[in-house]
């Protein structure tokens, strides 16, 4: 996952991948600006969150929804 501290959506989505105790890795866009280009790379936007899964797909700024529906689609929860 791709974010920062400063952005609701991004804290949203980390407590919610917490909350699930979803591993994940964690990309803080502050203290790591350049991955701000892998980020956009992936999504073609700037916008983030940038929820990579293991399958390569993405979402970009998804619903909790969106990101529970993905995690069992692939087996996490």
């Amino acid at each position: 996952m791709f974010g920062a501290e400063w952005c609701r959506d991004c804290r949203r989505t980390k407590a919610q991948l917490d909350g699930l105790g979803v591993a994940y890795t964690y990309v803080d866009l502050e203290a790591d600006p350049s991955a701000a280009d892998v980020a956009k790379e992936i999504s073609g936007r700037t916008n983030i969150p940038v929820v990579v899964y293991p399958d390569a797909s993405h979402h970009v700024e998804p619903s909790n929804a969106d990101v529970e529906a993905k995690l069992r689609e692939l087996s996490l929860i």
